[in-house]
């Protein structure tokens, strides 16, 4: 087993290579596709036909993306959680769904990319439903665990050989120090979450927008300890800083 560590528009794309099938970590940004195309075929020298499955984190741009195009143009399966409800749902779901498109953007702006299209369907339609503490199909080597507080339904994936374990967004590092992402709209269960990689004693870890690094049991706890006790939403944030600037003039 082999993780190849792939640069996408704003995230790293993790791409598991075995022998006879490769395995992709979250399904990128949709101007992701052409990128993981060709390094299967120009740099790996493999069958567009190997990559057999795509595994979904979350429903933000830059992971659940390039999934349904990917799906279409190379035949392989999507799996992710099955939640009756889907994240993006309703009304306020698609205005979530073109703000976090457009947080997409300015994140690919401030690291010096032109902007490209990275619409996606905001419904995602699994081919397999994933569940908690069981192995992968096909890949079984991966364990599912579920780790929401990013989102309610974000999915880590613990490779048990090596104990590395993908975690999404559900760790950042910005100026090499630990740090949570935003949004957090469950912090309680966030910090459950934080808690499982302590109990599973998980040291090496894949994020999304670094690759792999090592992690120490008192890194994890200090973001346990820092971490926010209130939903930590652009909603939320416009909310208060829109609270502060009527409280400053009524102060004048």
């Amino acid at each position: 087993m082999q993780i190849h560590h792939i640069e996408g528009y704003i995230q790293t794309i993790l791409l598991v290579e075995y022998p006879d099938k490769l395995l992709l970590l979250d399904g990128g940004c949709r101007c992701d596709v052409p990128v993981i195309k060709s390094f299967i075929t120009d740099t790996l020298q493999r069958d567009i036909n190997d990559l057999k499955l795509v595994l979904i984190s979350h429903m933000h741009p830059d992971h659940a993306g390039g999934a349904h195009l990917l799906r279409k143009q190379l035949g392989c399966r999507i799996a992710s959680v099955g939640f009756k409800k889907q994240w993006y749902q309703g009304l306020k779901g698609r205005f979530a769904h073109s703000i976090d498109i457009m947080l997409a953007l300015y994140v690919a702006r401030r690291k010096g990319k032109k902007w490209q299209n990275i619409y996606y369907h905001p419904h995602l339609k699994p081919d397999i439903i994933l569940h908690d503490q069981t192995p992968v199909p096909e890949f079984d080597e991966w364990m599912v665990h579920f780790t929401p507080g990013h989102t309610d339904r974000d999915l880590s994936f613990l490779h048990q050989p090596t104990q590395q374990m993908y975690i999404g967004d559900m760790i950042l590092k910005l100026r090499n120090k630990f740090t949570s992402p935003f949004p957090i709209y469950q912090p309680d269960a966030y910090k459950q979450s934080l808690n499982k990689l302590l109990q599973l004693n998980i040291t090496q870890i894949l994020m999304a927008h670094d690759g792999y690094t090592k992690i120490s049991a008192e890194d994890i706890q200090l973001l346990i300890d820092k971490s926010t006790n209130h939903p930590l939403t652009v909603v939320n944030v416009i909310k208060n800083k829109l609270m502060k600037k009527i409280s400053y003039k009524n102060r004048q």
